[in-house]
Parts: C-alpha cells; structure tokens; sequence
C-alpha cells in the first residue's frame, strides 16, 4: 500500500482543509460573540464536513486498491440506508444476502479495471438473478413493487456510485494533470458546490418553485445560481485537474449543475414517497449519506461516461 497523491490534488485537498479550519474558527467566533444564538446545527454541519472530507482524502491518498474499496464501503452505507427506508418483504431476506454480495463484485471490477463488467454487472446480470431468485421463493404478492425498490436501490447507490471509483481506474496518461484522483476531486467538489450554491442562491433569491411538490425548498433561481457557480468553477479548474479543453469545462460544469439538481430531487421524491425529511442521521447536520450523496448518483455516471468518451 501506497502513499502517493499528485502535487496539484494535494494542493487542492489543502485548500479545502485551509477553507474548513476558517469555517471552525468562524462558527467558534459566532458562538463567542453571539452565545444567545443557537448555532447547533451550522456547528454540526462543518463538523461532519470535516469527516466527509477526510474520508474522501483516504480515498485519494492512497493506491487505488484502497481508494476503491474506501468508495465501495460508502457504497455498502448508502445501499444499507436505502433498504432501512424502503419496507421489504420477509419472503425477500434471503435475496438481500445476493444483494449486498454485488456490491464487492461490482467493486472488484472496478479494481481490476474490467470495464464491460463493469457496465453491465448490475444492469443485467443482478438484474436477472435477483428476479430470478425472487421467483424461485415463490411469493407472488407484491413482487413487481419488491423487485423494482431491490434493483433501483442498487442502480443509485451502487452502480451509479462505482462511477466514481472507476474514475480512479482511467489510464493516467489521459489525464496529465493528476490522473483519475484529480478527476474524481474535480466531480465531487463541482458536486458539492453545486448543492451549496444552489442553498445559498435559493435562500438570498429565491421567489419561483422549480416543483413544489417534490421539493418546495428549491427555486428557479437556486438552481440558476448553482449551475452558473458550478459552470464558472469547472472552467476555472479544468486546466489544473482535467484535460478538458474550455468549452468541454463548460459543458462539463452545466451536466453536473443540471443533473446534480435531477440528482437530489429524485432522492427528495423517494423520501416524499415515502414521508420521511432525512434519508437517516449518520451526518449530524446533513442527514444521512444519501443526503449527501444524492446528487452524484446522477453527476458520477454522466461525468464518468462524458471524461471517457472525449479523452479515452
């Protein structure tokens, strides 16, 4: 096991550590000035930021055999979380083991860098057998709605995800500038910005509902407001962590603006679904993972797929 990270993603993963020690000396300055205040949860959310982040730095730091089961356990988390929101039938117990089993094998490709397994482990061969073993169980009732959550559960949280490990799996050399760990930093920081940008512009301006009924929080001018910060930043750091040219950043920064937004509302409908606010409690301040994760459920697969078509 080794310890190696390119000059520029170590630059950059220091930033953002550089950004989160003032966001902590800030909230403590607030606390300070302001005791009467209640600053719980921003407290709690740059705390957990501070986790979220040095999971991702074991992520990158290390050879790409650590990275990618760092990124399947979180996989495994999101994909446990999911399950423990959707009810399941008791017949389908049994099915859960060969679920939870494809998340190592989906992974394993990944590892061994078997792209057309990859692409097709879960999409067609789980697929297959878990309806398959559902059937050989014998429970008719309520199959359709079972086999359906089973398999989209896997399709967001395991296959859409494994996109983001198999970024760390791309040749190097065609990426000059820091290989796949800096494309995976450029697609989960644009991911993140995305979703803070579209808090904040939504809060500051926000006056129009995108779609009420899925997420009425959400605004027309949030979702401008985070898909131009989002835009503006992928041409900015393209040069430093890709090999997009300028256009390609841009298109780059608007899929990941977009389908970050599709991201997080479709998980927003699942929870709506389902009457729940939060996916769980595992991030004081944020939720659970699929809060934090729903918009790369969508971004991971259409970046991964965009990188590859134009450069590999």
């Amino acid at each position: 096991m080794s310890f190696e990270v390119p000059d520029n993603v170590r630059v950059a993963l220091l930033a953002i550590l550089a950004v989160l020690a003032l966001a902590s000396i800030l909230v403590a300055a607030m606390v300070r000035a302001r005791p009467e205040r209640d600053y719980t949860e921003l407290g709690l959310r740059v705390r957990t930021w501070w986790s979220i982040i040095l999971v991702f730095c074991a992520a990158v730091a290390f050879d790409r055999t650590v990275s990618v089961w760092v990124l399947g356990f979180v996989s495994f988390l999101a994909f446990k979380e999911f399950l423990s929101l959707i009810p399941t039938r008791r017949a389908d117990h049994r099915v859960l083991f060969w679920a939870y089993l494809a998340i190592p094998i989906q992974y394993y490709w990944v590892a061994t860098a078997w792209y057309g397994m990859f692409i097709i482990f879960i999409p067609v061969y789980a697929f297959l057998f878990l309806a398959m073993r559902m059937v050989l169980i014998g429970e008719t009732q309520g199959f359709l709605r079972a086999a359906g959550t089973l398999h989209w559960g896997l399709m967001t949280t395991v296959f859409g995800l494994s996109h983001m490990a198999y970024l760390t799996a791309l040749p190097a050399a065609g990426n000059p500038n820091g290989g796949g760990d800096a494309l995976l930093l450029y697609l989960v920081l644009l991911t993140e910005v995305n979703d803070i940008a579209q808090y904040i512009s939504g809060k500051a301006f926000g006056r129009h509902k995108v779609i009420p009924k899925v997420s009425p929080k959400k605004t027309v001018e949030g979702l401008a407001g985070g898909v131009l910060t989002t835009t503006a930043l992928a041409w900015a750091l393209a040069p430093w962590l890709t090999p997009l040219t300028a256009p390609e950043s841009i298109a780059a920064g608007l899929i990941i603006g977009l389908f970050g937004f599709a991201g997080d509302v479709t998980v927003s409908a699942v929870k709506r679904d389902i009457g729940v606010k939060d996916s769980g409690s595992m991030l004081p301040g944020h939720g659970g993972v699929l809060d934090r994760l729903d918009s790369l459920t969508y971004t991971a697969p259409l970046f991964l797929h965009f990188v590859r078509y134009l450069h590999y």
